[in-house]
């Protein structure tokens, strides 16, 4: 089955989900089970460090829009605020993050077929 149909809805009908750093939660929007491909909004509570993922590598394309606040890259030590938009292929590197007064995200994961 391929993403789901859905009309507009309010995503905080959709509880946030903990991920192996403390301080950073998903919220999976939309998912399609067969190809893996997702939707997510993704938040880093304030003061979260992403250090211990390392920098990271994924064999998807990965589209990210910072809805609000800003993260800042330890490897570029460049910081990315609200607005800003990034369209990764597999592969690129990017991170780890630290996000002092936190973030929220929009993100898009698919696989190139």
């Amino acid at each position: 089955m391929p993403k789901p149909e859905y009309e507009f809805f309010d995503p905080s009908s959709i509880p946030w989900e903990d991920l192996e750093v403390p301080g950073l939660k998903q919220r999976i929007l939309s998912r399609d089970p067969d190809t893996g491909d997702y939707t997510r909004m993704l938040r880093f509570e304030p003061g979260t460090d992403t250090s211990p993922m390392g920098v990271q590598r994924h064999d998807f394309w990965e589209e990210v829009w910072i809805i609000d606040g800003s993260l800042h890259d330890l490897t570029l030590n460049k910081t990315f605020t609200q607005g800003m938009y990034a369209c990764r292929p597999p592969g690129m590197p990017h991170g780890p993050w630290v996000a002092p007064e936190g973030c929220t995200t929009f993100e898009v994961r698919y696989y190139k077929r």
